[in-house]
């Protein structure tokens, strides 16, 4: 795959309106008693469907752009706009609600509900909105995901490629629009981890999903439409295809 160096400003904004626009964002944290600042004035957008890798060294900035985006952290100065809505504006209800409706999750270690089956893991995000259909939806999602068959097995009876799957098809149930994922390759073989890569690149591209990936993996980022490169919380460089 080719890409094609875009800009090594951090004020790197694609045209259109983004689903998801960092404008001129800082994030401080203390750190024993200091001040840390995680982001610095960093600027991004990225549009419907754009699979977007954010790689750089640990510390640079990636996991505290995705808490961002997913509104489960705030800015110290700037405004994160999540499908043209300031997270900073959201009271709690309004939180929750943009959370639950708009976008999902995805972790390294796969957080399902240990006690749960595969489908309840899966519905539990319908369960929670109410929705009455969740049961069918879950299993439309795990026959997606290519777990068919799978429904009644707990999560201890997976592999960790099959619990990402059942991870992904959560994240996926209630059709957010965004799709935040940190490391989901980290804890898995080779094998594992490119179906769980292609299983991101065609969300991207069959679900119109915006995707937002961090991942120390050149390999993984390499499936991405956009690679985002972050140095000291600033963007060092954007690649696309």
């Amino acid at each position: 795959m080719e890409m094609k160096p875009e800009s090594r400003s951090s004020a790197t904004l694609t045209a259109g309106m983004p689903v998801v626009s960092f404008q001129a964002v800082s994030k401080d944290y203390l750190a024993d008693g200091q001040k840390v600042r995680a982001l610095d004035n960093l600027s991004l957008g990225i549009e419907e469907g754009e699979f977007v890798a954010l790689v750089g060294r640990s510390g640079c900035g990636k996991s505290t752009l995705l808490n961002l985006a997913g509104a489960m952290d705030f800015p110290t100065s700037g405004r994160v706009l999540l499908d043209g809505t300031p997270t900073s504006s959201l009271n709690d209800s309004g939180l929750t609600c943009i959370r639950r409706e708009k976008v999902g999750f995805i972790f390294q270690s796969f957080q399902l509900l240990p006690t749960l089956s595969a489908i309840e893991n899966v519905e539990l995000p319908l369960l929670l909105a109410g929705s009455p259909t969740g049961r069918t939806a879950a299993r439309e999602m795990l026959g997606w995901v290519e777990l068919a068959g799978c429904e009644d097995r707990m999560p201890h009876q997976l592999s960790g490629g099959q619990m990402q799957r059942v991870a992904i098809a959560r994240a996926l149930v209630h059709s957010p629009r965004v799709l935040l994922a940190d490391e989901p390759t980290g804890n898995l073989d080779t094998t594992s981890g490119d179906m769980i890569l292609n299983l991101l690149r065609r969300i991207a591209t069959e679900h119109k999903t915006t995707t937002l990936m961090a991942t120390h993996s050149l390999e993984a980022a390499a499936m991405a439409d956009t690679i985002v490169r972050l140095r000291d919380g600033r963007v060092e460089e954007v690649l696309r295809r």
